[in-house]
């Protein structure tokens, strides 16, 4: 079973739900989906044995419901801490939808999740990049979820 997002067999659960999470986050900020909207969607037509595309087929419903719950009920703390890290004069508003749900979401991951390691949350996210982007936008990912993991998890990275 592959880890890499795009490819046509399933991910593994929490890597689906990751994917999962950043495209709900994407659909709700373009088309202004509420919440629990995009979750009956999602848990209706995209997981399970019955969606179109099985590559998310077999995600982690609770790990994808507590992704995009926590972003929308942290994002007034997530998007500042995800601004300080970026560029000079570039701001969260200013980029990519899509780079900015990965960048919420893995944000949370860092914050909420301690028990998933950072090296892994910052993997996941740099593939989900990788998948949806191209170009310089997963080294954009990687540099700014490092900075974000040396303040969020000191502990973890000494």
């Amino acid at each position: 079973m592959s880890d890499e997002p795009g490819t046509s067999q399933n991910l593994a659960p929490r890597s689906a739900a990751r994917v999962a999470a950043v495209q709900a986050l994407y659909q709700m900020d373009m088309a202004a989906t509420d919440l629990n909207a995009v979750i009956g969607e999602f848990e209706a037509f995209r997981f399970g044995p019955d969606a179109e595309d099985q590559t998310l087929a077999d995600a982690d419903r609770d790990f994808f419901r507590s992704l995009i719950r926590g972003v929308v009920r942290r994002q007034r703390e997530i998007d500042p801490m995800i601004d300080q890290q970026l560029a000079e004069g570039w701001r969260l508003t200013r980029i990519d939808s899509i780079l900015r749900a990965i960048l919420r979401v893995a944000t949370l991951e860092l914050i909420e999740r301690k028990d998933v390691p950072v090296r892994v949350v910052i993997n996941e996210y740099v593939n989900a990049a990788h998948a949806f982007l191209s170009d310089d936008e997963p080294r954009v990912v990687n540099g700014v979820l490092d900075k974000l993991a040396r303040r969020i998890r000191v502990d973890e990275l000494g």
